[in-house]
């Protein structure tokens, strides 16, 4: 067991190799961020994120494409800050809901212009596009106008794409990716979508 001076020593070592890493890093840049993969928390992070930024006095927009049918707790948090945050839930719910495919390619269409909109002006410091890789998976959306939209965005715009799926494209573009893992979920133990945990 070491004792206390050992472990100190370490401990400052770590923190001067960890201080000269931090040291060359000078790149600030709006980054594309994507959450993705089969596990729970993906549109759940991009929420903190935009949480994060409001605590900063920063803009945010927000659209969700698929869960705008339901009433959600983070669109209540987030319509309290209207100077800060603009919430759009602008779907009407998962493709085995609508049933209609024409109506969901014109849904997506209009929630991806609000995205476009959203990225192209300055003020806002960050976009979620929420559930954007269900509609690129179903090719509602073009990947390649994505792509170009991103390409675009204003320096140092933050753009936050969640969805399971998403696009090989997306990924090789993106700055940061995370794939949520599934290890359990209750809805395998027959527990339903839980208020303040799914919505």
């Amino acid at each position: 067991m070491r004792t206390d001076d050992e472990q100190n020593a370490k401990s400052a070592k770590r923190k001067e190799v960890h201080d000269r890493i931090v040291a060359t890093k000078t790149i600030e840049k709006g980054l594309i961020i994507v959450h993705t993969g089969k596990g729970k928390g993906k549109s759940t992070a991009a929420f903190g994120m935009a949480v994060r930024m409001i605590g900063h006095g920063r803009k945010v927009g927000v659209v969700q494409f698929v869960k705008g049918a339901m009433a959600t707790g983070e669109k209540a948090v987030f319509d309290a800050f209207p100077a800060l945050c603009e919430f759009k839930p602008m779907g009407e719910g998962f493709t085995w809901d609508t049933q209609d495919r024409a109506r969901d390619i014109a849904v997506a269409r209009e929630a991806w212009d609000e995205v476009k909109r959203m990225i192209a002006d300055p003020s806002y410091a960050m976009v979620v596009a929420d559930e954007l890789n269900i509609v690129l998976r179903y090719d509602y959306l073009p990947v390649d106008e994505v792509l170009a939209a991103l390409g675009a965005k204003p320096e140092m715009t933050h753009v936050v794409i969640t969805g399971r799926n998403a696009p090989e494209a997306l990924i090789e573009v993106a700055d940061l990716v995370t794939d949520m893992t599934q290890v359990k979920h209750p809805f395998r133990s027959g527990v339903k979508a839980q208020l303040g945990v799914e919505f």
